[in-house]
C-alpha cells in the first residue's frame, strides 16, 4: 500500500482534490488514472481509502469510499533531543523514531551544543516522508528549537526523565519508564548535559536515567530512549 498525505482532508470530507504538485506526481509519476484506489492520511489518525474521479495532472480528484480512524498508543512519548553537529545524524533520527513510534519531538539547546539553530521545515520533510514510508497514521508533533533553561521552566506532567553520562546515581531506563500517560525523555548533545543542567533537571523532578552500560551518540541515545518505550508497551 502506498500512503499519501494531507492535513487539509477530515472525517467530513466527501470528495478531495490534491494540489498542482502532488497530482503531477500522482498521475505523470505514479501513472494513476481514474477508478485506481490510493490511500490518504491527515496524520491525525485516519486512513481514508479513495477512488480517483479525475486523473488530471492539474488536479487529481479523488472520492472518499471509506474511512477509518486508529486509535494512538497508550503513552505520549515527547523526545527533547539536542541538535547534533551534523544535520544527517538528527534526521536520522527523526526518521527512525518516527518509524518506532514518537509522538512529539523538541530540539534543545544546551550550553554544550555545538549547533544552535535547526531547519524545522527540512526536519518536517523527514517526519512526514517517515511517517508515509512505514505506513503510520500519526505525523508526530515538531516544535520550534528552545533554550534548555526555557524548557525546563515550562510545566511539564507525566514520567520526567534526563539521559546523561556523568558518574552519578541513575536508574536504568527500562526499569523506570511506564507506557501510559506523558512521558518526556531529555537527550543531551555530543558534549553531555552540563552538571548544571543536570542539576536544574534534577531540582525540576526529572530522573536521571541510564540507557546502558555504553557511551552511545546524541542521535544513538534518541532511538534507542523511543525504543525502550516501545518495547515496554507490548509486555504490558
Amino acid at each position: 500500500m502506498q500512503l499519501f498525505y494531507s492535513s487539509d482532508i477530515s472525517s467530513s470530507t466527501e470528495i478531495f482534490s490534491f494540489d498542482k504538485e502532488e497530482s503531477k506526481h500522482i498521475v505523470r509519476v505514479l501513472r494513476k488514472k481514474e477508478k485506481d484506489i490510493i490511500y490518504i492520511t491527515n496524520g491525525k489518525g485516519f486512513l481514508f481509502e479513495c477512488e480517483i474521479i479525475s486523473a488530471l495532472e492539474k488536479k487529481c480528484e479523488v472520492r472518499i469510499i471509506d474511512t477509518k480512524f486508529f486509535e494512538s498508543t497508550s503513552y505520549h512519548l515527547h523526545l527533547v533531543v539536542a541538535p547534533t553537529k551534523m544535520n544527517d545524524r538528527y534526521e536520522w533520527f527523526l526518521e527512525k523514531a518516527t518509524e518506532i513510534g514518537v509522538h512529539e519531538i523538541t530540539p534543545i539547546i544546551c550550553e554544550h551544543s555545538e549547533r544552535k539553530e535547526v531547519k524545522i521545515e527540512r526536519f518536517e520533510k523527514i517526519l512526514l516522508s517517515a511517517m508515509k514510508q512505514s505506513l503510520q497514521y500519526y505525523l508526530p508533533k515538531l516544535n520550534p528549537s528552545i533554550s534548555f533553561s526555557d524548557f525546563i521552566k515550562s510545566s511539564k506532567e507525566g514520567q520526567l526523565f534526563i539521559a546523561h553520562c556523568e558518574e552519578t546515581d541513575k536508574k536504568e531506563l527500562s526499569k523506570e519508564v511506564c507506557p501510559n500517560g506523558n512521558i518526556t525523555i531529555l537527550i543531551g548533545p555530543e558534549g553531555d548535559f552540563s552538571e548544571k543542567e543536570i542539576k536544574t533537571a534534577v531540582s525540576a523532578e526529572y530522573i536521571p536515567v541510564s540507557l546502558g552500560n555504553t557511551r552511545l551518540r546524541t542521535e544513538t541515545a534518541a532511538i534507542y530512549a523511543s525504543a525502550v518505550v516501545s518495547i515496554k508497551q507490548t509486555e504490558n
